[in-house]
């Protein structure tokens, strides 16, 4: 199977490290014209390599939605389409498992801002774009924790990225008479940036072999594995394949 993006537009947001980076240049690397965005400046200039001189990697706050419509627009009005969004942008933002009493406001809001509500800016604002040319994917990277719970317990984490699946679920109802499919990958654990390292750390010996035990094939994946995914779910051989769920997780 040959998958190729050749002459297509492809939108990767949270692109500067992990499973965005990842994402980014493997679709160039296939032929696509890649519009990254995050918020880390300094590694994005990173993401600009990978994605070459046809790219173009931008400071875009995802959780702002007049931020979100103009980069989209630029990359239409610049490509005259948009063929792919991937929706990466996310995490626990530095946060740390409290109960449930102790949590603030703005720390709830922080979370569900980044890993749905921009979820919705961003489909919302692609989606003209799928439509007219009758074509489009959009996958969303969601997370383990979003079909059961936060390793981390964090309750806004689990709660947004089971809302961000339903959201999935809802747009592939919607935008397939279009002819576009919304998909989404919930990955396992994979040691895909400095906060997972963290994490990671934090299980110790017995707790890193607790967890390599409860997946089937032993061993933690890789940013590639996700990204991968992403590029069967975004070529033309997935053409029949909308609102799904699809877990990258080594087997639970």
């Amino acid at each position: 199977m040959k998958i190729e993006f050749s002459g297509q537009t492809v939108l990767v947001t949270g692109a500067a490290s992990g499973f965005g980076l990842e994402i980014a240049a493997a679709f160039s690397e296939r032929g696509a014209t890649v519009y990254a965005c995050d918020l880390a400046e300094e590694k994005l200039k990173e993401t600009q390599k990978q994605i070459g001189g046809a790219g173009k990697s931008s400071i875009v706050d995802v959780t702002r939605r007049d931020e979100v419509e103009k980069w989209v627009q630029a990359a239409w009005s610049d490509t005259g389409r948009i063929d792919v969004l991937v929706n990466n942008a996310g995490g626990v933002l530095g946060q740390v498992g409290k109960p449930v009493e102790v949590v603030s406001v703005s720390e709830w809001e922080a979370i569900v801002a980044v890993n749905q509500n921009a979820v919705f800016w961003t489909s919302q604002a692609v989606s003209p774009a799928m439509k007219e040319a009758r074509s489009g994917r959009i996958i969303n990277i969601s997370s383990g924790a979003g079909l059961g719970i936060s390793k981390t317990g964090i309750q806004a984490y689990a709660s947004a990225k089971a809302g961000q699946i339903g959201l999935t679920r809802q747009l592939a109802h919607e935008l397939g008479p279009w002819g576009v499919t919304v998909n989404s990958v919930a990955p396992g654990f994979v040691l895909s940036n400095s906060s997972t390292e963290r994490q990671w750390e934090a299980l110790g010996s017995d707790g890193q072999k607790k967890l390599l035990d409860e997946i089937a094939l032993g061993h933690l994946g890789s940013p590639s594995d996700i990204a991968h995914t992403v590029l069967f779910l975004a070529s033309k051989q997935a053409g029949w394949i909308s609102g799904i769920v699809l877990p990258v997780d080594g087997g639970k």
